[in-house]
């Protein structure tokens, strides 16, 4: 079957949060009120840029990309872009939709003429950190942080 990349849809704004969340659930990095925000897919697609990987068999994965300008963004400077809110359905795990997601935002970033794309991960997802590094992504540690206590995270950037 044929993946794409895609804007998610209207109709698919449910779904998409819902998939968020349990990607998220899945290896057990949901704490506190962090779901809701996991969940607020509309509100991501109206802010920032909601996309999605689908196939003919429905959606598979989601990726926030908040170019600059959305509150959706975290660490991001203004000659930035920045990605959050990665997540691949359980059922399309090793697919290698979690760097074709990335590959996108490097991609849509440079469309945008940015120099760099950025993001935070939490220092326990450890799985994003070998996908983020071998598609050349660097530790930023100076932009490491913690938006609640027991919640820190690394920050990574790329070179375009």
């Amino acid at each position: 079957m044929t993946t794409t990349i895609r804007p998610a849809r209207p109709e698919e704004y449910d779904a998409v949060g819902e998939l968020t969340v349990a990607a998220y659930q899945h290896d057990g990095f949901v704490r506190g009120e962090y779901a809701m925000t996991l969940r607020a897919a509309a509100d991501r697609a109206a802010r920032a840029e909601l996309l999605v990987a689908a196939d003919a068999s429905g959606l598979l994965g989601t990726v926030t990309y908040c170019p600059p300008g959305s509150v959706y963004r975290e660490i991001g400077q203004a000659d930035e872009g920045e990605f959050r809110m990665l997540g691949v359905a359980g059922r399309a795990r090793g697919l290698g939709l979690g760097a074709a997601l990335t590959e996108h935002c490097i991609e849509r970033t440079r469309e945008l003429g940015l120099p760099r794309i950025v993001l935070s991960t939490a220092v326990y997802m450890t799985t994003a950190h070998r996908i983020y590094e071998r598609l050349g992504f660097t530790r930023l540690p100076e932009r490491d942080w913690s938006p609640v206590a027991g919640i820190d995270l690394y920050a990574y950037s790329l070179d375009l």
